[in-house]
């Protein structure tokens, strides 16, 4: 301590410079920070997959004052039909986020053991879906379909005595519009009811709405919401 130094003068000194340290750090790291992309997550900038031989690639819009416009930015649909869907819809059927929907993506699809289902109808799915998905509407999963055992074979069902076997069949992951929309849960309540195993099938509760508006890329370069 200096000569008439007294403690809280120490106290102070040693108060600046640890403030003067926190500046200079804050102004070596601030361009850094400020010319960060919009990451997927802190060590992930996009996602990357493939699909019969096409390469599919993620990413967040890289528009930070991109706002959600038309459809999509609704909060309030009537109910029914557009009621709050619960986080579990079956027994053994998982829900899942963004994250692993993409992981989905990268593991499953790419490895030709799973596929992204988009149950919308055509019309709403030619507006934009998310890369990857292939549209089969929750309406041709009814047991009403003549056609459906078709579509069940080409995801991977066998015929066998007495129906079909589900041993080698693909993992789903199934979405529609949003939280509000009962057409994915409606079509795996009737693969489940095919006898479709609930450990090979996922929900993506958020759907198209949760995926517009984290910024992911959609399938169309015109945008659904």
């Amino acid at each position: 301590m200096r000569p008439n130094e007294t403690k809280d003068d120490k106290v102070e000194e040693q108060h600046t410079k640890h403030i003067a340290i926190l500046a200079l750090a804050a102004s070596i790291i601030a361009p850094d920070a400020q010319a960060q992309d919009v990451r997927i997550t802190t060590f992930k900038e996009d996602a990357t997959f493939t699909l019969n031989g096409r390469t599919f690639t993620i990413a967040r819009n890289q528009d930070t004052t991109a706002m959600v416009r038309g459809e999509f930015a609704r909060t309030s649909r009537a109910c029914p039909p557009d009621c709050i869907q619960p986080m579990v819809i079956a027994d053994g059927v998982t829900t899942v986020g963004e994250l692993e929907m993409l992981a989905f993506l990268e593991d499953n699809v790419t490895n030709r053991t799973g596929l992204l289902l988009d149950t919308r109808g055509p019309a709403e799915f030619g507006t934009g879906s998310i890369p990857g998905a292939v549209n089969v509407p929750f309406e041709t999963l009814s047991a009403d379909n003549h056609y459906r055992d078709d579509i069940l074979r080409a995801l991977g069902a066998v015929d066998v005595a007495g129906g079909l076997d589900f041993t080698n069949a693909m993992s789903l992951t199934l979405f529609s519009g949003g939280v509000w929309s009962s057409d994915a849960p409606d079509a795996v309540d009737d693969l489940l009811a095919a006898g479709y195993p609930p450990e090979k099938l996922f929900y993506y509760r958020g759907g198209l709405q949760a995926w517009v508006h984290v910024g992911l890329t959609l399938h169309q370069t015109q945008n659904p919401g």
